[in-house]
């Protein structure tokens, strides 16, 4: 028999996504023990969050770059192709190699859910590349999500805590935090990004019963020698400085920390496209904590003059479940001329109720979207974001990407 074709393991992967997101690691240890332990097999760091731990991990991956080792980082979801989740030495997972050790996970292992299947897959590429390190993004919450299953990672962080998946975490930031905060482990020191006295509490209180201690990254990273950062947003200083400290964790110096975070790359956060029809700004702001950090981008942007609102057309569509009113509400100001879409991935918010709230124009279609604001705002900006969904979307139609179905997951 030959080799297993890449586009149809994808299918029967794919074919798992009606299942949805299952909390639970009992299925993950039970997989992972028939697999010979693949998540033992290197160091890891572990970065859990509501926005931000996937710039961090980003950062954490290439300052390990810079400093020699071998790499291997995980992430979710793809904006392009699902290779993208799984890289090794900054690359995307081979195509013939994914689809060997994918198709070996789903044949051996059917009780497994998408998000498992894609975990599992990605710890054994990591074993068979050899890397030296894993950097391991959370994929939900932190207590029951499928990453959780490595044994005491070299570093962890926790980069902010704000609403989001409340149906699944809690309903209030402390709830949502206590979820997050267990990826403590014995003797684990956590890295802390920015948050209330409240939320902290909360995380100290479950990093204590699991015998972990927390360490802000702010005080710790007080000197860091941070003068340029890969990834724009004053936001991104927050996440640099964990990277900083977690850098200095894995024994790499200051100087290789610094150009880490300097040379770091990472699509759809705040990402400029200049096209021959004008500039668009990518960013994948899907809750409100992300649209205000977004907002606050824009608002210098503003000030400075580089962004003038009867000049920019924003292209926006968000997920039913997500707080797109709040988010909205934030982005909408900077932007004279409104377009809404359906982005793809699960259950969208009718773009005719948004319009509703913030009046602007519906599109059937990106390209329809994109085609009308040219039309309204010529060589000016356009701003598109939402969701992430909407983001990949976007990037690939405008650089000319082919990409597989996006999923919320």
């Amino acid at each position: 028999m030959g080799a297993p074709r890449l586009e149809l393991v994808l299918q029967d992967l794919y074919a798992r996504v009606p299942r949805g997101i299952e909390l639970g690691l009992a299925s993950m240890h039970a997989a992972c023990t028939r697999f010979d332990f693949p998540e033992r097999a290197y160091e890891a760091v572990h970065i859990a969050g509501t926005n931000g731990k996937g710039s961090t991990a980003a950062m954490v991956e290439r300052i390990a770059r810079e400093a020699g080792k071998k790499t291997g980082l995980y992430t979710s979801p793809h904006l392009h192709r699902f290779a993208e989740r799984i890289r090794v030495g900054g690359e995307p997972l081979d195509d013939a190699v994914l689809a060997e050790l994918l198709h070996d996970v789903l044949r051996r292992e059917p009780g497994l859910t998408f998000f498992e299947a894609a975990t599992l897959t990605a710890f054994l590429a990591f074993r068979e590349a050899r890397v030296d390190l894993a950097v391991l993004e959370v994929g939900l919450g932190g207590r029951l999500d499928a990453t959780n299953v490595i044994p005491s990672p070299r570093s962890a962080a926790i980069t902010r805590i704000a609403f989001d998946h409340q149906d699944k975490l809690g309903n209030t930031l402390p709830e949502i935090a206590r979820e997050k905060a267990a990826i403590a482990k014995p003797g684990l020191d956590i890295v802390l990004g920015p948050m209330s006295a409240e939320v902290e509490s909360a995380i100290v209180e479950v990093a204590s019963r699991a015998g972990a201690t927390t360490s802000r990254a702010a005080e710790l990273a007080a000197g860091a020698n941070i003068a340029h950062i890969g990834l724009p947003g004053a936001h991104q200083l927050d996440n640099a400085r964990i990277a900083w400290v977690i850098g200095e964790r894995l024994g790499i110096a200051p100087e290789t920390r610094a150009r880490g975070i300097a040379n770091v790359t990472w699509a759809g956060r705040l990402e400029r496209l200049e096209t021959a029809e004008g500039p668009v700004l990518l960013d994948a702001a899907h809750n409100p904590d992300g649209a205000g950090s977004l907002a606050e981008q824009l608002g210098s942007l503003q000030a400075r003059g580089a962004l003038v609102p009867s000049e920019t057309a924003l292209i926006f569509g968000a997920l039913a479940d997500k707080a797109w009113p709040n988010m909205i509400d934030r982005i909408a100001p900077f932007a004279a001329t409104r377009i809404y879409v359906t982005p793809k991935g699960r259950k969208p918010a009718d773009p005719r109720a948004i319009a509703a709230r913030c009046a602007g124009l519906v599109a059937g279609s990106f390209e329809e979207a994109i085609a009308e604001a040219r039309t309204r705002v010529g060589r000016g900006l356009v701003l598109v974001t939402g969701s992430i969904f909407l983001v990949g979307e976007a990037r690939g139609k405008l650089l000319g990407i082919e990409g597989d179905p996006p999923v919320a997951l």
